[in-house]
């Protein structure tokens, strides 16, 4: 299963110049979710051409499926909201490692919504107090990649969200230890550039693919599991919400551009993928030969759920011209055939 992955992080690295990361110690927190998990698969191809030094935080043991990623890379374990661990983690860098980390990427958090509301607290020390103490673990004009949500713009009701646009949710929504964590978030990363960093925010929005793990409850995710584990599809509402999907591979893809090459503080990242979650939930019953079905009304468990979510990718668009977007159609079958391998025996 983990060739599907490196297969497509060996075109990723085949599309973009690493060479400013030679010599370079870099740190990825939350490694092995999806996100990190692909980070790390291109790592993996160039830390020995550019001699790069890969430290991961994981707070878990790593699955052993993802073990070959981690191979000759520094491990860090525990709860990075630990202040301890961080003022150990300090003294070890400065003792053992004579310096900082050059480049960090912050993807560690719950982006699944029933962990995050699950531990509303951790969710918000996620993404602020650890973000802060993070920044001190960064060399002087390193790079520093938060990745934020598109959540952050909740509350508006327009497609073609732009960067400069403004959420207006309340502090007591359903979801706000998310929204305001990853909003903090933002605001502590603009404290922290003060033009001797390179600072990047990513507004990531619903990125899919291989690399998950099982029991993600991520709607898409959700629904290739209830294929394989009951042999139907049955969904909580009406399915009449809106979703912009991106693969991950594009989203990796975007990712290391703006890293490395963009011109701007704060991106959006997100496929073009738009469809309801009905469309999408019919999509994968055919896939893979289960039955649907659906409430007339909207029964859904989950409150405060956004009802549209589709983002304005013109900014990066502006400076790297993607156009090539894996499709939704493509994107299913590469995913479901990861699924099945967590699934299937």
């Amino acid at each position: 299963m983990l060739s599907i992955i490196q297969e497509e992080t060996s075109q990723i690295v085949n599309k973009i110049n690493f060479s400013s990361l030679k010599n370079k110690k870099i740190l990825i927190t939350g490694a092995s979710g999806i996100i990190g998990v692909y980070i790390l698969s291109c790592l993996q191809e160039i830390k020995k051409e550019f001699n790069i030094e890969v430290f991961c935080w994981v707070n878990n043991d790593i699955e052993p499926i993802f073990q070959p990623l981690f191979d000759g890379c520094v491990i860090i374990k525990g709860d990075i909201c630990d202040n301890s661990l961080l003022e150990s983690l300090y003294l070890d860098l400065y003792e053992n490692y004579l310096s900082g980390f050059d480049f960090i990427i912050h993807a560690a958090g719950y982006g699944q919504p029933n962990k995050f509301l699950d531990d509303k607290i951790k969710t918000i020390q996620l993404n602020t107090t650890s973000t802060v103490n993070l920044f001190k673990l960064l060399n002087a004009g390193g790079t520093f990649v938060f990745m934020s949500t598109s959540e952050v713009y909740s509350g508006i009701d327009h497609d073609n969200i732009t960067e400069s646009d403004i959420g207006t949710s309340s502090t007591d929504h359903p979801r706000s230890c998310y929204i305001e964590g990853k909003r903090c978030g933002e605001a502590i990363c603009h404290a922290f550039n003060n033009g001797k960093n390179n600072v990047k925010i990513i507004r990531l929005s619903l990125a899919y693919g291989p690399g998950t793990k099982q029991n993600d409850q991520r709607v898409l995710n959700s629904l290739f599991q209830k294929a394989f584990q009951n042999g139907k599809i049955n969904l909580l509402d009406s399915g009449s919400s809106m979703r912009t999907y991106g693969y991950i591979s594009d989203i990796i893809e975007m990712i290391w551009n703006i890293s490395l090459f963009g011109q701007q503080t704060v991106y959006n990242v997100a496929g073009t993928s738009k469809i309801t979650i009905l469309d999408l939930a019919k999509n994968i019953a055919n896939l893979t030969g289960v039955t649907l079905s659906a409430p007339k009304n909207d029964l859904s468990q989950l409150s405060g759920v956004p009802k549209n979510v589709n983002l304005c990718l013109n900014r990066y668009l502006s400076e790297f011209n993607k156009i090539n977007f894996v499709s939704l159609e493509d994107g299913l079958k590469k995913t479901m055939k990861w699924q099945k391998g967590l699934y299937v025996n």
